[in-house]
């Protein structure tokens, strides 16, 4: 099986540029974009199966990473950013219009990420930022319709790539509690 794991992991990982301190992420919409200027390179950049992330259409993963807090200034059309679920731990910020998220937050200073802001790299048009070192929350990918029995393809794919696959429990188990889930949700589907 051939993963279409995420456009910047199956083109190729890229390294960061020595130096690199930042550039400005946009979101997809064709005129008047919000944009947010990060000054700073990225941080933890891993590919993340949760089914909160912004992913481009056909990637199973998103790519996000962390930035210091105070390194993240919105600089135009911030008027078009609404918070996405504010429910959620991390305050996603996504454009009104085209639905892309800019960055997220986390507002409660007691957790253990507070300072740190979540970003999707791939909205910059700089080069130089660091790509995904690990995937995360690999088997949430059956929450959003991978079926189970496609799993251990899609690590030896993430692996292939240079990406250590990582869940909270052994693989099958977590495999098994995103399969439940996915049924709750009546995402689930066989292969």
């Amino acid at each position: 099986m051939a993963s279409a794991i995420h456009p910047s992991v199956d083109r190729g990982i890229q390294k960061g540029a020595e130096n690199f301190t930042g550039g400005t992420l946009r979101c997809q919409c064709a005129h008047d974009p919000v944009e947010v200027r990060i000054d700073s390179q990225v941080l933890f950049n891993h590919a993340c199966g949760c089914t909160k992330c912004w992913k481009p259409p056909g990637a199973l993963f998103s790519v996000v990473g962390v930035v210091p807090r105070d390194k993240l200034t919105v600089t135009a059309r911030e008027e078009k950013l609404k918070i996405v679920d504010d429910k959620a731990v991390i305050q996603r910020h996504g454009c009104t219009a085209c639905g892309t998220h800019l960055y997220g937050r986390i507002e409660n200073k007691d957790h253990a990420f507070y300072g740190l802001d979540f970003i999707h790299t791939e909205l910059s048009g700089e080069a130089g930022w660091d790509g995904p070192g690990f995937a995360a929350f690999v088997s949430s990918i059956i929450e959003s319709g991978t079926p189970p029995s496609a799993m251990a393809d899609v690590r030896q794919a993430l692996r292939d790539k240079g990406l250590e696959p990582y869940d909270c429990l052994s693989p099958t188990l977590m495999d098994i509690l995103a399969t439940q889930a996915a049924k709750a949700k009546g995402t689930y589907r066989e292969a």
